[in-house]
C-alpha cells in the first residue's frame, strides 16, 4: 500500500479537493438550498393539506347527496301506483289514469325541490308510451333516452352516466322475464351549474381553480368554463395518475400545483390546482438570496472545474495517453511529473511497469513461444506411428482375402495419405486439404468395411475451405470411431461427418452409432479434455484437443456428447476472427 512521506499529506489531491469544496461550495449550497427549499416546501405542504381537507369534505358531501338521490330512485321503483300504472294501464279508466299521473308528477317534483343538485327527474314508461318529468309533467315517450340508459345502465361501475354533457343517475325496474325490456327507468339529471357553483366554493385561494372528474364516463367539470377549455379530460387523467401529492404540471408555460381526492365507490375525483406564483408569493423576500445563491454557485462551479482540470483531469489524460501508446506496442514511454502527489506515484509505477514489460518480453515471453511451438511439433508426431500400425493391419487383412484390385487401390490411396502427413512445409494447412485427407482415409476404410459400415461424409462449405488449421485433427477422430466402436459392432454401423459455421466459430462434427459409452464415460472424457495438463496420456482425442487449445485458446477444442444414434458425437470447434472466417491465432 502506498504511504505518503512525513509531512506530505497536505500535498494530497484528495485533501485539496475536499478542503476547496468545503470552503467554496458546500456552505453556500447548504445555506441557500436549505432556506429556499424549506420555505417553499413548508408553504406547499400547508396549502396542500388545507386543500386536501376541503376536497375530502366536498367529496363526502357530494357522495352523501348522490346516495340520497339513489335511495329516492329506488323508493320510486317500488312505488305501488307507478308499478300499477306501468302494468295495468289498459285496465284503468281515464279518471284513474289521470289521478296516478298527477300523483307521480307531484312526487317527482318534491324530490327535485329537495336537492340543489337535481336538474330534472324523468320516468320513462314504455308500456304507456309516456315519459313523466318533474319539469315537463307528462310528455310523449322518450324512446331515445330509454334505449340509451337501458344499454349503458347494466355496465359495472357506471353509477354516474354521461349523456349530452351532463351526468345522470338511473334505476331500472325489470319486467321479470328474461330478454324483455324494463317496465320503466327512473332517470335523475344532475344540475351542472349547481355543481360548478359548489366547486367555486372549494377554490378558496387566490388564483386557485377546482374541477370534478367522472373517470369512467370521461366527464370533466371545472369551477370556471374557461378552465374546462384549458384543461381537457385526457390531460387531467394523465396528470392525476401520478402518485405524489401535490402533483406539478405545466399548461401554456405556467406551472401549477395539483391536489386531488378520489372516491372509488362513485368513480369520482375532485381536484384543485394553484399557480406556483401563489405558492411563491410569501417567499418574495428570499428573491435576493436566490440571486446571490445562483451567482455564488456559478463562481464555485467555475473555480471547482478549473481546479479539478488542473489537478486531476490533465494528469489523468497524460496517464491515459501513456496506456494507449503502450497498447499500440510502444514500451519506451516515460512520463515526467514534478509534484509529489498520487499522480507522481502512479507515473513512477507506470514507468517501472513499462521497463519491466520490455524485459519480460525479451526474456520470458519469447522463450515460452519457442517452448510452445516445440510442444506442438512433439504432439503432432505422436499420431503417425499409431496410424501406421492401423494401415498395415488393414493391408494385411486385404492380403489375406487375395483381393489384388482392392490392394492396388488401397496402396495408391495409402501413398497419397502418407504423402500428406510426411510432406515438409507449414504446420497448418487449409481446411479443404485436411478434409480431403480425412475423406481419403474414410475411403480406405470403406474398402474394408463397405458391407457393414455406412458412411455419410458431407461436402465442405466453400466459405470454410480457406481456413488454416493444424494438420491431422479430423482423421484421428474418424479412426477412433472405426477402432473403438464401428469395428466391434455386430449390426450395421453408421458414421457421419458434417460441417457448421457461424460468425464466431467453425465446427466439424464426427458422430457414430457405436455402443459401450454411457453418459458417465462421456462425462469422464470431457473432464479429461477440460484438464489436459493433468493427463499422462497425450494421444488420440486428448492430443488433438491439446493442439487446438494451445493454438486457438479457450472455447476451441473438442466437445463430446451423445449422438442422435446413441453413439459418440465429437465436435471440433475453431474460434474465428470477425466475419472473414480467418483464425486469429494462425494468422498471427
Amino acid at each position: 500500500m502506498f504511504k505518503f512521506p512525513a509531512g506530505s499529506f497536505r500535498k494530497s489531491i484528495f485533501v485539496r479537493l475536499v478542503v476547496m469544496y468545503l470552503i467554496v461550495v458546500l456552505p453556500v449550497i447548504t445555506l441557500g438550498m436549505y432556506l429556499y427549499n424549506w420555505s417553499y416546501s413548508n408553504a406547499t405542504q400547508n396549502l396542500s393539506r388545507a386543500a386536501l381537507a376541503q376536497l375530502s369534505n366536498y367529496l363526502e358531501d357530494l357522495s352523501r347527496e348522490i346516495e340520497w338521490m339513489e335511495s329516492q330512485q329506488y323508493d320510486i321503483l317500488e312505488d305501488n301506483d307507478l308499478n300499477k300504472l306501468a302494468v295495468t294501464w289498459e285496465l284503468m279508466d281515464s279518471v284513474e289514469k289521470r289521478s296516478n299521473l298527477n300523483y307521480l308528477v307531484h312526487r317527482l317534483t318534491a324530490i327535485k325541490n329537495s336537492s340543489n343538485f337535481i336538474q330534472d327527474i324523468d320516468v320513462h314508461i314504455p308500456s304507456i308510451n309516456k315519459t313523466i318529468s318533474a319539469s315537463n309533467a307528462v310528455i310523449g315517450f322518450d324512446r331515445e333516452s330509454f334505449d340509451y340508459f337501458r344499454a349503458v345502465g347494466g355496465r359495472n361501475g357506471n353509477r354516474l352516466i354521461l349523456r349530452n354533457g351532463t351526468l345522470h343517475l338511473i334505476a331500472m325496474k325489470q319486467s321479470g322475464k328474461k330478454g324483455e325490456e324494463p317496465l320503466f327507468i327512473v332517470e335523475i339529471e344532475l344540475d351542472t351549474s349547481k355543481l360548478r357553483d359548489s366547486l367555486q366554493q372549494v377554490s378558496t385561494y387566490p388564483g386557485s381553480r377546482s374541477f370534478l372528474i367522472a373517470e369512467t364516463s370521461g366527464f370533466t367539470l371545472g369551477s370556471d368554463e374557461d378552465l374546462e377549455q384549458m384543461l381537457q379530460y385526457d390531460y387531467l387523467r394523465s396528470i392525476m395518475k401520478k402518485s405524489s401529492n401535490p402533483s406539478v404540471f405545466r399548461v401554456n408555460g405556467r406551472k401549477y400545483h395539483l391536489d386531488e381526492v378520489r372516491s372509488d365507490q362513485l368513480n369520482l375525483a375532485v381536484a384543485t390546482y394553484l399557480p406556483e406564483e401563489a405558492v411563491k408569493k410569501p417567499l418574495s423576500r428570499f428573491q435576493i438570496w436566490a440571486w446571490l445563491f445562483a451567482l455564488t454557485s456559478i463562481c464555485a462551479i467555475v473555480i471547482y472545474s478549473l481546479s479539478t482540470y488542473r489537478l486531476v483531469h490533465k494528469p489523468l489524460l497524460l496517464l491515459i495517453q501513456g496506456f494507449r501508446r503502450m497498447e499500440g506496442g510502444s514500451l519506451d514511454i516515460q512520463i515526467e511529473h514534478e509534484q509529489e502527489d498520487e499522480f507522481g506515484y502512479l507515473y513512477h509505477r507506470f514507468n517501472h511497469m513499462t521497463r519491466r514489460l520490455q524485459a519480460l518480453i525479451d526474456q520470458d515471453f519469447k522463450q515460452k513461444l519457442m517452448m510452445q511451438k516445440a510442444e506442438l511439433k512433439q504432439l503432432q508426431s505422436q499420431i503417425n506411428p499409431h496410424f501406421l500400425y492401423n494401415s498395415f493391419f488393414i493391408l494385411n487383412s486385404l492380403a489375406k482375402t487375395g483381393d489384388t484390385e482392392r490392394i492396388e487401390l488401397f496402396t495408391h490411396m495409402l501413398g497419397e495419405y502418407f504423402r500428406f502427413i510426411t510432406r515438409n512445409g507449414e504446420d497448418n494447412v487449409r481446411l479443404a486439404d485436411e478434409i480431403k485427407h480425412s475423406r481419403m482415409y474414410t475411403e480406405i476404410q470403406k474398402l474394408r468395411f463397405s458391407r457393414r459400415i455406412r458412411v455419410q461424409f458431407d461436402e465442405l462449405p466453400k466459405e470454410l475451405e480457406t481456413i488454416r488449421v493444424p494438420r491431422l485433427i479430423v482423421q484421428p477422430l474418424i479412426e477412433n470411431a472405426y477402432e473403438h466402436s464401428l469395428e466391434k459392432m455386430m449390426k450395421e454401423g453408421m458414421l457421419r461427418v458434417t460441417f457448421e459455421k457461424d460468425p464466431a466459430e467453425a465446427r466439424i462434427v464426427v458422430e457414430d452409432n457405436g455402443e459401450g459409452l454411457g453418459d458417465a464415460d462421456i462425462a469422464a472424457l470431457n473432464e479429461r479434455l477440460a484438464n489436459p495438463s493433468e493427463s499422462q496420456d497425450m494421444t488420440g482425442m486428448i492430443n488433438i484437443h491439446r493442439r487446438i487449445l494451445l493454438i486457438y485458446g479457450a472455447g476451441s477444442g473438442l466437445f463430446l456428447s451423445k449422438s442422435e444414434w446413441n453413439g459418440l458425437k465429437v465436435e471440433v470447434r475453431i474460434k474465428l476472427e470477425g466475419e472473414s472466417g480467418h483464425v486469429s491465432a494462425v494468422n498471427c
